[in-house]
């Protein structure tokens, strides 16, 4: 069972002159008043009662007065603790009788409880490791916020420089007519000269052609002349007349080929093998632009791992309260920032919190809650009750709200005691 305040008196610390009250025991008690009047006295005396004197005032006496602190709080656990006398002792008595001190109330009085402005007005990465060190993952979610953070910025290293590689690939000069790989001009050439070599032959048969025909028309000339030799001449025509056919058959068979299409390529080759340079130029910006883009792509598998690898040690971890949680090294409650979170909702998480590091202190302190309009007040009031613990707080008001009012140092009204004394409400050790 967690320990709460079931009644305190105090008398001359700063500014109180003499306050006597039972705090709800669930719940908000609201001590209210204007300003100067002692509010913050009473909070101050009982973190100074219950904390020690790491939490003593630096005068701690009522200025004018002539006697000394006087502190008296009794927990609900039985015991019994008291500051009085010129040095202000303290004095702890158990249910039993038995004294006690300072090492038996720390072990169930959270120092963030007796100041929880000091929690609030923490920065957002303290908050975060306050928790996540109560809760026993601060390691290893430091480990995995470490890995995030070093593949997140490799991630958009790797991602500019993908960028880079696209945009220097889709600027680059393309010629979709030009071929893959580079023309060899020699190759041309070769072609070509066999090509002159078939023709040189179409045109020497087509001179062999002409010479048969000459011999031919001479030997007619000797027929008619030698008509001795007719017969052996006539022999010799028929012979030549054979040839003659086969000879002008096969020259009007052949057919000669064009090189201009070679010679055109060998004409516009550099510009050719230009264009081949070029588009081989985008292709290898293109590739490098995809390699770039893969690794990023896995990448940011390896950071969506890390990142739900920190979901989960999140998810089974024993949060003091449901949708409160850590991302990127703050404090995330109802899925809002701190500084997105609404008052009441702040005093929940920081109120769970301190529980949670002491879950034996019931109990904690709040100084100045006049920035919270009533309805923020019920409800947080409301969600105290509703966890069993016990809120003392300030508010700049004597409104209905107020459990007790603080006049000049004097409780001046008190629903908790149902008494509205005007003058000090009690003497020392009365209670």
């Amino acid at each position: 069972m967690s320990v709460k305040i079931s009644k305190l008196e105090i008398e001359n610390v700063k500014r109180v002159r003499a306050v006597k009250m039972e705090p709800s025991k669930d719940g908000l008690t609201i001590i209210g008043g204007d300003n100067g009047q002692g509010k913050t006295s009473v909070l101050d005396s009982i973190a100074w009662a219950l904390g020690g004197d790491k939490f003593r005032p630096s005068q701690p006496g009522r200025e004018g007065s002539v006697t000394a602190p006087y502190l008296h709080i009794v927990l609900s656990n039985g015991l019994v603790v008291e500051r009085k006398g010129k040095n202000s002792d303290l004095k702890v008595t158990d249910p039993f009788g038995e004294r006690a001190g300072q090492q038996l109330l720390n072990k169930f009085v959270e120092a963030f409880a007796l100041d929880l402005p000091r929690f609030m007005e923490a920065n957002d990465s303290d908050k975060a490791k306050t928790l996540l060190n109560i809760i026993g993952v601060g390691p290893q979610l430091a480990e995995l916020d470490r890995k995030e953070k070093e593949i997140y910025n490799e991630r958009l290293t790797v991602g500019r420089i993908a960028d880079q590689k696209k945009k220097f690939a889709d600027e680059q000069q393309y010629f979709p007519d030009a071929p893959k790989d580079i023309v060899s001009a020699s190759e041309l050439i070769r072609q070509q000269q066999e090509i002159l070599a078939r023709n040189g032959e179409n045109q020497r048969k087509r001179d062999k052609a002409r010479e048969i025909q000459q011999e031919y028309n001479r030997q007619y000339g000797l027929v008619k002349s030698l008509e001795a030799e007719l017969s052996e001449a006539r022999t010799k025509l028929s012979t030549l007349e054979e040839d003659l056919t086969v000879a002008n058959k096969t020259a009007e068979n052949l057919q000669d080929e064009s090189t201009a299409e070679l010679e055109r390529n060998l004409a516009e080759i550099e510009e050719i093998n230009r264009k081949v340079r070029v588009n081989l130029d985008k292709d290898k910006a293109e590739e490098d632009a995809q390699i770039y883009k893969n690794q990023y792509d896995t990448l940011t598998v390896d950071l969506e791992k890390v990142r739900d690898d920190k979901k989960a040690l999140l998810d089974h971890a024993e949060l003091p309260l449901p949708g409160l949680s850590v991302r990127e090294g703050k404090l995330i409650y109802q899925g809002q920032e701190w500084d997105n979170m609404s008052g009441s909702d702040q005093l929940i998480v920081a109120t769970a919190i301190v529980r949670k590091l002491n879950p034996d202190c019931g109990f904690v302190l709040i100084d100045k809650l006049e920035q919270m309009d009533l309805k923020t007040l019920q409800r947080f009031g409301g969600w105290l009750e509703q966890e069993g613990l016990q809120a003392i707080a300030t508010r700049v008001s004597t409104g209905d709200e107020c459990s007790i009012i603080i006049e000049d140092g004097y409780a001046v009204k008190n629903k908790t005691l149902h008494e509205e004394p005007k003058t000090p409400a009690f003497t020392p050790g009365t209670f």
